[in-house]
């Protein structure tokens, strides 16, 4: 998604949300028909009353007649759940979380979410560079109408949530990458959502930057408590984070498998944990890419 895509959403406080289903170990999934089945439930699946962002029968094509980005997808993500989203380049998951977050409206199927508008974050922080880090994240507590009077002492409560405390006058051009996306994730924690959707939000950071915001994201999250659908091609960064993994098929896009990650909070990325399931599931990944030659 480009800069001014991702600018406009957040002016207009648009948020996102979004996670699959599919294949083996336990895990959700979503189905919101309203016939309750009675057979085996599907690998990924979850009850439909207990969501705080849904997808049922998600089909997504650019343009008419067009072969479709997405097919046929249910996923259910539930309140506070962490679930990570995995899968060859090309294959729906951007689109995903762009469908979830009202960016593009989707050629079938039905997309709620009961727990109210997400926010989202981008790989580029998005941030406008004529602004202070401060003003960026007020950005998005003035489109929720915040009194005016607030926003400030807000917003450097929210950039010391992410430890830039005293930092909020410093303009972009100022900041590391590491601190552009921090005061990313202030403006999206701004908006206050029980949702927060990440498109490969630490994908262009350098490897202990990545690992000091994954330990700051998982803080954040273990706080507040949030739904989150994290996007990244990285497997052992989505064991790190996530409750679940899931990994979609190459186009059309469908969630074909599922893992839940039983490891204890705070993870490590080196640890032997979660470098043992990071093995299995690239496996899976590397299948998956070699069967459609991508």
């Amino acid at each position: 998604m480009s800069t001014s895509s991702a600018t406009a959403a957040v002016a207009a406080g648009t948020g996102t949300g979004s996670t699959g289903s599919t294949g083996t170990s336990t895990g959700t999934s979503t189905t919101t028909s309203t016939t309750t089945s009675t057979g085996p439930r599907a690998p990924g699946s979850r009850p439909a009353d207990d969501a705080a962002l849904r997808l049922t029968g998600v089909t997504h094509a650019f343009t008419p007649g067009a072969a479709p980005v997405l097919d046929g997808v249910d996923l259910t993500v539930r309140p506070g759940e962490f679930v990570c989203l995995l899968g060859a380049s090309g294959c729906g998951k951007s689109t995903l979380l762009q469908l979830v977050a009202g960016l593009e409206t989707p050629t079938a199927g039905r997309v709620e979410v009961p727990a109210g508008r997400p926010s989202l974050m981008f790989q580029d922080s998005a941030l406008l560079p004529w602004l202070t880090a401060s003003a960026n994240v007020e950005l998005a507590l003035r489109a929720r109408k915040v009194p005016r009077a607030e926003r400030r002492t807000r917003a450097a409560e929210l950039l010391e949530r992410v430890n830039l405390g005293g930092q909020g006058a410093k303009r972009v051009h100022e900041l590391s990458g590491g601190m552009r996306q921090r005061v990313a994730l202030a403006r999206a924690l701004a908006q206050d959502s029980p949702v927060l959707l990440m498109d490969e939000p630490f994908a262009a950071l350098d490897a202990i930057t990545r690992d000091v915001l994954h330990e700051e994201l998982t803080r954040v999250w273990a706080e507040q408590r949030l739904a989150v659908v994290f996007v990244t091609h990285n497997v052992r960064e989505a064991v790190r984070l996530g409750q679940r993994v899931l990994l979609m098929s190459s186009r059309p896009g469908r969630i074909i498998r599922e893992w839940a990650v039983d490891l204890p909070q705070p993870r490590r990325i080196e640890s032997p944990g979660v470098a043992q399931l990071a093995v299995e599931i690239t496996e899976h990944l590397r299948g998956e890419i070699s069967r459609h030659g991508r």
